[in-house]
């Protein structure tokens, strides 16, 4: 078997702590909206957000949507379902000031997954190293130098919006190889969710790891066994001997 080359890295839930920051800044959001009364429980109100979260996400990947309009239709739909007059009439306007104060307050309590750094470290002399990602250079290269991880990557990133199609398509993992300046037999990809990253990355020819940390409202919430050519590891620090095996 060839030896792999290089390492390409999904980066929500998967290098940075995404299901962290996202609960953090949703529950900050609602209670300076004076929202977060109006359900029963913290919990209950990040369920629903994760649960609109993830249709409109899907429809995103889907291709039915750009990526911009699903952060408006999530803060639509999510206001809709608690009731708040209007909510399916708010402007592009304001739906995108309501999703800019959540994120301020998500991006005020962003940090890397455990485990992150070191791999990274280790891996930065063996691998060339890569991002593909279903979301904005801009955006994802904020976020990874915040964290303190965008200078093991240097330019090698590929986003959905710039790249024009999101995984779990074949081309967007492809482009990463690419970047890498390797073929896909020879780049591991690493991700959270099971058939967006893994499946995705298994059929575009790379060899796929899924980062199954269990249910996190993101990713990683499949039941039963992993699809066939789906490599499981449980946290980041499984990666490099599961790499050498």
């Amino acid at each position: 078997m060839v030896a792999v080359r290089g390492v390409l890295f999904d980066v929500d839930d998967t290098l940075f702590d995404y299901s962290g920051s996202d609960e953090a800044g949703l529950l900050a959001h609602l209670d300076a909206e004076g929202l977060l009364e109006r359900f029963s429980e913290p919990s209950a109100a990040v369920a629903l957000w994760r649960e609109v979260t993830r249709a409109e996400y899907a429809r995103y990947t889907a291709g039915e949507i750009t990526f911009a309009e699903h952060r408006r239709a999530r803060v639509r739909r999510f206001l809709a379902r608690l009731g708040q007059p209007g909510a399916d009439d708010l402007s592009d306007e304001e739906a995108g000031a309501w999703f800019a104060g959540y994120t301020a307050h998500r991006d005020a309590a962003r940090r890397a997954l455990d485990g992150a750094a070191a791999v990274l470290t280790e891996f930065a002399p063996r691998y060339r190293l890569g991002v593909v990602s279903n979301s904005s250079l801009s955006h994802q290269r904020k976020k990874l130098a915040a964290i303190g991880l965008l200078a093991y990557f240097g330019d090698a990133l590929v986003c959905s919006v710039e790249h024009g199609e999101a995984k779990p398509a074949p081309g967007i993992f492809l482009a990463g190889c690419a970047l890498l300046g390797l073929e896909p037999h020879e780049v591991a990809y690493v991700g959270n969710d099971h058939a967006i990253d893994a499946v995705g990355a298994r059929d575009a020819g790379l060899r796929a790891y899924w980062l199954d940390r269990g249910n996190t409202g993101w990713g990683g919430t499949r039941q039963g066994a992993p699809a066939e050519g789906v490599r499981v590891i449980r946290s980041l620090p499984e990666l490099p001997a599961a790499l050498a095996g």
